[in-house]
């Protein structure tokens, strides 16, 4: 049994040591010497875990999918609805962005030109906002005519815009962008009775 703690804790200080050095050097430059370097473990260790470093990238994307479920998943006010839980989770994703190197670098491979084959983490994201206001037009949360087709396009492309640039700059990924951003769109996407009670400003336990 502690042979098997001691595996898992080896695979998980290569898969955070390779996301450091994807989200600094990206794909391309990053080497395999470098991530058993930076998690302090033999180059034989870390061929027993990943043959490549394709194998090693597709690992830290599963992990950050793991880390977009879980802040998707975690609605602290769900009787407040749908709208409110999007904004919410906005605020979740851009906190884990700038926090949490994994969630940060699985995103920045999935769009890496050096990969052969890149993943799809923006595109699960796409898919949990598109049934995410699916179900706030279900509720009769959106004003009439605002169709959840051209609220999807306005909230992905601002939320992804603010991942890639927010890779340079973190004020991309700060709490007040992201309410700024909310307090503009939600006047548009949001019943007249629902938009008294929306908060553009996230959950204050954040």
């Amino acid at each position: 049994m502690a042979k098997q703690e001691r595996a898992v804790r080896t695979r998980g200080s290569l898969i955070r040591a390779a996301a450091e050095i994807f989200d600094r050097e990206g794909f391309a430059v990053a080497s395999l010497a470098m991530i058993s370097t930076q998690a302090g473990v033999s180059s034989g260790a870390l061929h027993f875990h990943f043959a490549s470093k394709a194998a090693l990238a597709d690992a830290v994307e599963g992990a950050a999918l793991e880390r977009l479920r879980n802040i998707a998943g975690a609605n602290t006010r769900e009787s407040a609805g749908r709208l409110q839980c999007l904004v919410d989770v906005t605020h979740g994703l851009a906190r884990g962005l700038r926090g949490d190197v994994v969630l940060r670098a699985g995103f920045g491979l999935c769009s890496d030109p050096a990969r052969a084959t890149p993943g799809d983490l923006r595109e699960h994201w796409r898919g949990w906002v598109q049934e995410t206001l699916a179900e706030a037009e279900k509720a009769g949360e959106l004003r009439p005519g605002v169709g959840p087709e051209g609220a999807v396009i306005a909230v992905v492309a601002a939320t992804v815009g603010f991942e890639a640039l927010g890779s340079r700059d973190e004020t991309w990924l700060a709490p007040r962008t992201v309410a700024r951003f909310w307090e503009l769109l939600l006047p548009t996407l949001a019943v007249a009775d629902r938009l008294e009670t929306l908060d553009s400003e996230g959950p204050v336990d954040a």
